[in-house]
């Protein structure tokens, strides 16, 4: 008799232990479930922070420092170049050239283009076109929740240009899970730069300077006649003014 009790007892015990193995199991699925933002709100977040950014940083100034490498080199660049970057609001950007070493011809075909390519980016009326913003990308919530990305927590996003420009870029945006503000963009350019260029894959870092987004560090690879080019860019020494 007191054997078919324990028996009996062991019976519901496993029961009980299965039932609350079920019970957490559907409760943890709930709350993965729950860790999952609402994208839309998420886009309307990443809205709002880049219309913030451009409405209440009036200009800014920063140092430079472009290095382009050839080849599977990564250690000596071909050339180098230091600027000061000065950014107006309503006006746009400009350059004042602070150093120069390496080829002057890399640095006269390559990256003075490039400055200039920004200026016109920058221009007012143009800049609203390359923002991380919904008007100008389709974006969608990538599954895992929150994620880690150079120290931050953040939600991923895989964005497709709703046009294409060689300064728009197809593949993962990463965005403080707090403040939506940009924290990391990688992907390929929509559009090659030149017809001497293939595929560009680009990648730009970011960092919360006085609450705004501002990039910390940039790289450019692509394929060209002449071979692998990779341009690498780092922003430091940030000031900025602020309404």
């Amino acid at each position: 008799m007191a054997r078919i009790e324990r028996m009996d007892s062991q019976r519901r015990n496993l029961r009980c232990t299965i039932w609350a193995a079920i019970f957490l199991a559907a409760c943890g699925g709930r709350t993965a479930r729950a860790q999952e933002p609402d994208a839309a709100a998420v886009i309307r977040g990443i809205d709002a922070a880049v219309h913030a950014r451009y409405d209440n940083v009036l200009g800014f100034t920063d140092i430079e420092h472009y290095s382009v490498f050839r080849g599977d080199d990564e250690t000596h660049p071909t050339a180098e170049m230091t600027v000061k970057d000065t950014y107006r609001k309503g006006v746009g950007k400009s350059y004042t050239m602070l150093s120069q070493t390496g080829s002057a011809f890399v640095v006269r075909i390559g990256l003075n283009p490039f400055l200039e390519n920004e200026k016109i980016i920058n221009l007012p009326g143009n800049v609203e076109r390359s923002w991380f913003t919904s008007a100008n990308y389709e974006m969608k919530l990538k599954p895992g929740g929150i994620q880690k990305m150079d120290g931050r927590d953040c939600y991923a996003f895989a964005v497709t240009p709703k046009l294409k420009a060689s300064n728009l870029i197809a593949g993962t945006l990463w965005v403080d899970a707090k403040t939506y503000s940009i924290a990391r963009i990688e992907g390929i350019a929509s559009k090659n730069p030149s017809v001497f260029a293939g595929t560009t894959k680009m990648m730009r870092q970011y960092k919360d300077v006085n609450g705004f987004s501002m990039a910390t560090h940039a790289r450019a690879e692509s394929a060209s006649v002449v071979g692998r080019i990779l341009v690498t860019i780092d922003y430091s020494d940030y000031q900025l003014q602020v309404r």
